[in-house]
């Protein structure tokens, strides 16, 4: 079989940065878990002997305490294009959501509706559900084509006078999309909701212009293109403006203003901090502050254009390679993220065959394989190894 000639790759240098894997072929998962960075490998270990054993307690009153706010300044330079005091790392991003969502309840009242997608990630979809059966609310679903997601108009059709708020994802889980987030803000705005975005699979892929585009609150994830590893620490951020209103649902001694008063009331914190709950997890930041280090220098604008680059040079090789297939993501590239679907009635049995031979995708029920491409850490030659091993596979 012939296929398309790879790129340029202006991106190359960054590849011997990571930790490379015994058996890989191809790893085409970097949207669900980014490779560790070999700086990684001797920040962590050092963090044990410098940091945390030589310092002990004492590095509460060094650094620690105020880590959370930095990292997330650090996020929200880098990757949101959110100013600083708006963003902070805590909690799992099912924790965040469900405090995001729980926080505009209150922040609406006399509202009674939940705006979301049908085929939206499932936490997300379960937290609505949640919120609106333990609140007596409704949920509007929006249905969007396979290989599509939210736009501005199928939004709107589900807004109204009692729209609380609507969740959705800045990039598609399953498609790719890459909503028109500036666009969908406004029309949800203009009916007097509240805009929350998923960046989980936006945040280090595409760039964001939070603030510019007015989003009143987003949350993600940060161990896909992030680097942060399994379980790492979820990011918040939340404009401004709603600092003085934001009522924390799930308050603890570290949101509060005085968290060593020990204070018989809880008083929150000013600004992004009453976001916090507990004790912020300070080893889990070490590879995600690595990797926030690389994206600055590689720029958010240069990893976007190799992203495109990517995913255009998967889809080539997508239609020359395995034509029974059919392409579940976008072809524009201007709405698609980083990673696409290809949907095939032998996706399940592929994908289990190509792990054992160290080429790794992820399968998606009912027959998406995804391809996901990570701009800093994936070759063009391991997106061709891995959509040539995809075409033998799915025979």
């Amino acid at each position: 079989m012939t296929a398309p000639s790879a790129p340029a790759d202006p991106l190359e240098r960054y590849l011997d940065e990571f930790v490379p894997g015994d058996d890989l072929v191809a790893y085409l998962d970097g949207n669900s878990l980014g490779r560790p960075l070999l700086a990684t490998a001797e920040t962590v270990p050092a963090f044990v002997r410098e940091s945390w054993g030589a310092r002990l307690i004492r590095g509460w009153d060094e650094g620690w305490l105020a880590r959370a706010e930095e990292l997330g300044n650090r996020i929200g330079a880098v990757c949101l294009g959110a100013g600083s005091g708006q963003t902070v790392v805590a909690d799992s991003t099912t924790v965040l959501i469900f405090k995001l969502l729980r926080a505009a309840i209150d922040a609406r009242p006399g509202r009674d509706e939940l705006v979301i997608m049908r085929d939206e990630f499932p936490t997300d979809r379960f937290i609505v559900e949640r919120l609106a059966d333990d609140h007596d609310l409704t949920i509007r679903w929006i249905d969007a084509p396979a290989d599509a997601g939210a736009t501005p108009e199928l939004v709107q059709e589900h807004l109204s006078a009692r729209t609380i708020a609507a969740l959705v994802s800045g990039v598609s889980y399953r498609s790719g999309w890459w909503a028109d987030m500036a666009a969908v803000t406004a029309v949800v705005q203009a009916a007097g909701g509240l805009m929350i975005w998923d960046c989980s699979h936006a945040v280090g892929s595409v760039p964001l212009e939070l603030d510019e585009w007015g989003v009143d609150m987003a949350v993600g994830c940060s161990y896909k293109y992030l680097n942060g590893g399994p379980g790492a620490p979820a990011w918040a951020y939340v404009a401004a403006r709603h600092h003085g209103q934001l009522r924390n649902p799930i308050p603890g001694w570290l949101g509060a203003r005085e968290p060593f008063a020990m204070a018989t009331e809880y008083s929150p914190a000013p600004g992004i901090r009453r976001l916090v709950s507990g004790t912020p997890p300070i080893v889990g930041m070490l590879p995600l502050a690595d990797m926030l280090s690389l994206i600055e220098r590689a720029g958010i604008g240069a990893i976007r254009a190799k992203s495109v680059a990517l995913t255009s040079y998967a889809i080539a090789l997508v239609d020359d390679l395995i034509p029974d297939a059919r392409l579940a993501s976008p072809r524009d590239p201007m709405r698609r993220g980083g990673h696409i679907t290809v949907d095939h009635p032998h996706a399940r049995r592929a994908v289990e065959q190509l792990w054992g031979e160290g080429v790794i995708p992820d399968f998606r029920h009912p027959s998406g394989v995804r391809v996901g491409l990570s701009p800093l850490s994936t070759s063009f030659a391991e997106v061709e190894r891995g959509v040539r091993a995809l075409a033998s596979a799915l025979v």
